[in-house]
């Protein structure tokens, strides 16, 4: 891998961002918050983007950590594992009937915001957020808006979760038990190697899911399975934190709080939709309740594997439901998007 070459104005963004993240992070681990290091870099660096501040993790940095997590991610995978996905079907059936009805009702409440209809459609839909800003433009949407609402999204399905299940079962999001050192450390060497063959092959979201794949087949055949210490998973939490909250820059305070009461609306009433489906799940499979709402929520796959692996939630079962969700969104999106400019425009959504 390259090494990083920052500029001055980078370097200093990079600083600011940690050293914001870090006030942030020891400030909800004193408050006893859940996810203390993801949850408080995030909020800290939000709130200083919004005001202006030059917050920025560059993107190599990020995928570097990113690829850490997809490690530990597939390290989770085992021999045993085999036997749970017959249930997956069923599980997946109701995923994408959930992904339907919940964008459907968080586009109506876009439309009832002023948002014309395709940037409604494609800030509402539930992932893959690049080829939805890309598609929404091209269909005649507003990019800046369905970027904004994608974003947004993300950072408060990130921001409601945590709370929620510590609401529910206190204790349980405090984070999952790391090893006392790190266990087949060797495969961080890999990253350099997997991280190029990963974009080579045009993966969706390259930096976690090679890592992920790769060390899925190592540990699923009971070869190596990456652990890492405590201290180690909140350096990479403060670090992804801090990435996800310093997305948001040059927005006055008043359109930024406009757009977040927008969102947060619309991610409520996507959560609400999906809890109905995931409680289905848990009907229907046995699967826990905690399990089946991470599995369905509304995030982006990087950053609901992250939740995953932090909260120590079935994260493979977690992470195959996104990709599903993931991937039939960039299939699907194609032909909508078709579909929307085929009709005259006075007759679209």
């Amino acid at each position: 891998m390259n090494t990083l070459r920052l500029s001055r104005s980078t370097a200093r963004g990079l600083a600011t961002s940690l050293g914001a993240g870090a006030l942030g992070g020891a400030l909800f681990q004193l408050m006893g918050l859940p996810l203390a290091w993801m949850l408080g870099p995030l909020v800290a660096n939000l709130l200083a983007s919004s005001k202006g501040v030059h917050v920025v993790i560059p993107e190599r940095l990020r995928s570097l950590f990113l690829a850490v997590m997809g490690l530990v991610l597939g390290s989770q995978v085992t021999p045993q594992l085999a036997h749970r996905v017959g249930d997956w079907p069923v599980s997946a059936a109701l995923l994408l009937l959930g992904v339907a009805a919940s964008t459907a009702v968080a586009a109506a409440w876009y439309r009832r915001c002023g948002f014309d209809g395709v940037s409604a459609w494609f800030g509402a839909a539930p992932g893959a957020m690049t080829a939805m800003i890309l598609l929404g433009d091209k269909c005649g949407g507003d990019p800046q808006r369905i970027a904004i609402a994608q974003s947004l999204r993300v950072v408060l399905v990130i921001l409601f979760l945590p709370p929620l299940f510590w609401m529910f079962s206190p204790g349980e999001a405090d984070g999952a038990p790391g090893s006392s050192g790190f266990e087949h450390a060797w495969l961080l060497l890999l990253i350099p190697v997997i991280l190029p063959l990963g974009r080579r092959l045009k993966m969706p979201t390259p930096a976690l899911l090679a890592p992920l794949l790769v060390a899925g087949v190592l540990s699923g055949l009971d070869i190596a399975s990456l652990a890492l210490p405590d201290w180690a998973m909140n350096v990479m939490l403060w670090v992804l934190g801090s990435a996800i909250g310093s997305r948001f820059k040059g927005m006055t305070r008043r359109l930024f709080g406009r757009y977040l009461w927008q969102s947060g609306v619309a991610t409520l009433l996507a959560l609400a939709v999906l809890i109905l489906f995931a409680e289905l799940i848990h009907q229907f499979l046995g699967v826990g309740r905690d399990v089946a709402i991470l599995a369905l929520a509304p995030g982006g796959i990087g950053e609901i594997a992250i939740l995953a692996v932090a909260l120590d939630i079935d994260p493979v079962f977690v992470a195959f439901h996104h990709l599903l969700r993931m991937i039939t969104l960039m299939l699907f999106a194609p032909f909508w998007a078709r579909y929307l400019m085929q009709r005259p425009p006075s007759r679209r959504p």
